[in-house]
């Protein structure tokens, strides 16, 4: 399911990182220039953030959705700088009604996340609960 796009500014990335994750490639532009990245760079946890705004947009059903048992797996292998937009894909991997609670779904799949040039950004595995619309179909 094709999820929509963002795009990180300079200033958000600083405003996020200040707050929640301020190791200096993420918040000082100067300073980042001589760092492991040359230049400045997100925070993964601000594309998890971004990225799960769009998830709850257009794949979370509002509905049946009841939030996530976990993340199996998030992996960053491209940096994400300032004016990147970056584009949001979920797909199904597995659906299954849950052995222990029969009204309840379960569901795995992945999150993929490129940016303007189709790079992977972020990757990510979910399982999450959702609501069956018929419990005894």
């Amino acid at each position: 399911m094709d999820c929509g796009s963002f795009t990180l500014s300079e200033a958000d990335i600083i405003a996020f990182a200040s707050q929640y994750d301020p190791q200096p490639f993420h918040v000082d532009p100067v300073g980042a220039k001589d760092g492991p990245y040359g230049g400045l760079i997100a925070s993964g946890w601000h594309t998890v953030s971004a990225t799960m705004r769009k998830l709850v947009e257009f794949y979370v059903s509002a509905e049946s959705g009841l939030g996530a048992a976990g993340v199996d797996e998030i992996r960053w292998p491209r940096p994400v700088r300032p004016g990147d937009t970056l584009h949001v894909r979920a797909t199904v991997l597995e659906a299954r009604r849950s052995s222990s609670k029969p009204d309840r779904g379960i569901v795995r799949g992945t999150v993929e996340v490129t940016n303007q040039d189709g790079d992977v950004a972020m990757t990510l595995t979910a399982i999450n609960f959702v609501l069956l619309r018929d419990p005894s179909a």
